[in-house]
């Protein structure tokens, strides 16, 4: 079977997909911050920033992403 001869993934729609990691992103960054801030009394801004921003990426990659993909996937490729 050559190369061009495989079937393609739908194109996804870029803004409905931003869309939805916006809304998504939103609450856990709120969270996240709320659960940190609570925690770290008197810590400057750079060192809750260090906290926050590795779970936030964990979450969206493993979490969120997967998670829109596979509720919103048609719904996406439409």
């Amino acid at each position: 079977m050559s190369a061009s001869s495989r079937p393609q993934p739908p194109i996804r729609s870029r803004l409905r997909f931003t869309a939805l990691v916006a809304l998504g992103v939103y609450p856990v960054v709120t969270l996240l911050l709320y659960a940190v801030l609570s925690v770290t009394p008197g810590w400057a801004t750079w060192q809750r920033t260090l906290i926050v921003a590795p779970l936030m990426v964990v979450i969206v990659v493993w979490v969120l992403i997967p998670t829109i993909n596979r509720r919103f996937g048609r719904w996406l490729a439409a």
